[in-house]
């Protein structure tokens, strides 16, 4: 394991060790990705606070969870010395999506304005749901508005901050 010099505002979080599995020093990975297994795609992970850089040597499906065999863990001992610890990457590692596209920590904490200008909150949490993704946007009361561009989301500017939606602020 090195240290990394990757500050935690340059990081995005892809998921978390979720604990040991067997006694070779695997662990159990709760991937935040989509599809889940693209976790893999990334390197290198980014453990804990400090942002230890370290190396998935080689992963797998392994039922509910994924699993990981990482550098420098090789033993049970050494696996739950990393259980519970986020991991993350740095934004650099992710691959550049095209306009129509959104990473969701891109648009956690945007203003979300109505047509007409008016503000409903910023955008607290997304969720999955299947049919569609999800805003959770929180001002004078929490909404739930579907992230379906050209229906609901009209427009969206990383770089003012802001979601502009077609919303009964009513609802």
């Amino acid at each position: 394991m090195k240290a990394d010099d990757a500050s935690p505002a340059k990081r995005i979080l892809l998921g978390h060790i979720a604990g040991v599995h067997g006694i070779k020093g695997w662990v159990k990975i709760h991937s935040c990705t989509d599809p889940r297994d693209a976790i893999f795609d990334y390197q290198p992970w980014l453990l804990g606070e400090a942002g230890v850089g370290i190396e998935v040597l080689e992963g797998k499906a392994g039922g509910k969870y994924l699993l990981a065999r990482l550098e420098g863990v090789n033993n049970r001992d050494e696996a739950a010395a990393v259980s519970g610890q986020k991991i993350e990457v740095d934004r650099d590692a992710l691959p550049q999506l095209d306009r129509s596209q959104f990473y969701w920590t891109d648009l956690v904490g945007l203003k979300v304005i109505n047509r007409d200008g008016s503000a409903l909150g910023n955008i607290t949490d997304m969720l999955a749901t299947g049919a569609n993704d999800v805003m959770v946007v929180s001002g004078e009361r929490e909404r739930l508005i579907p992230f379906v561009m050209d229906v609901y989301v009209l427009q969206v500017d990383l770089d003012q901050g802001f979601v502009k939606v077609e919303w009964d602020p009513e609802f």
